[in-house]
C-alpha cells in the first residue's frame, strides 16, 4: 500500500516503546496534530498528551496512547521521546480508572498539599488512555 519507509523510535523513561520501520506517524503536537510522512523536513515538536498513530509498510495502525514529550524528524529518522507510553492492546483500563478517581478526588478537595498541576496532567493522562482503550 505505502512504498517508502523510514525510521521510528519511541522512547519513554523507563525503555523503548518501539523502534522499527513506518511510513507513517501521527502526533498531538501542542500546537495541533502533524503527520510525518518519508523525506519530511526536519522538525522539532513538542506533544501534548494524546495518541500517536504507527502505520506500517501494510498499512495497519499501531495506536500508542503517549504522556507528552518531544518529537524530532531528520534524515528519514524520526525519534519520539515520551513521558509514557502504552500501546493499546497494553493499557489496564482498570489501572487507568482508578488513576482517574484519584486525580478527579486531588481536584475536587483542592487542598493546600495537592499540587493542582500535576492533578490536571495525571487526570488528562487517564481519560487519554481510557479514550483509547475504550474506542479500539
Amino acid at each position: 500500500m505505502y512504498e517508502k519507509a523510514f525510521s521510528l523510535e519511541i522512547i519513554a523513561p523507563d525503555r523503548v516503546v518501539f523502534r522499527g520501520e513506518t511510513t507513517s506517524v501521527s502526533a498531538p503536537g501542542e500546537v495541533g496534530g502533524f503527520q510525518v510522512l518519508y523525506n519530511h523536513a526536519p522538525l522539532l515538536s513538542t506533544l501534548a498528551v494524546g495518541i500517536l498513530r504507527v502505520k506500517d509498510k501494510e498499512g495497519s495502525d499501531t495506536l500508542f496512547a503517549t504522556g507528552g514529550g518531544f518529537f524530532e524528524v531528520h534524515d528519514n529518522a524520526a525519534l519520539v521521546l515520551v513521558d509514557s507510553a502504552e500501546r493499546v492492546d497494553q493499557i489496564d483500563v482498570h489501572r487507568a480508572e482508578e488513576a482517574r478517581q484519584r486525580a478527579e478526588k486531588r481536584l475536587k478537595l483542592r487542598e493546600e498539599s495537592v499540587d493542582i498541576a500535576r492533578a490536571e496532567a495525571a487526570l488528562a493522562r487517564a481519560l487519554n488512555r481510557l479514550r483509547l482503550a475504550t474506542k479500539s
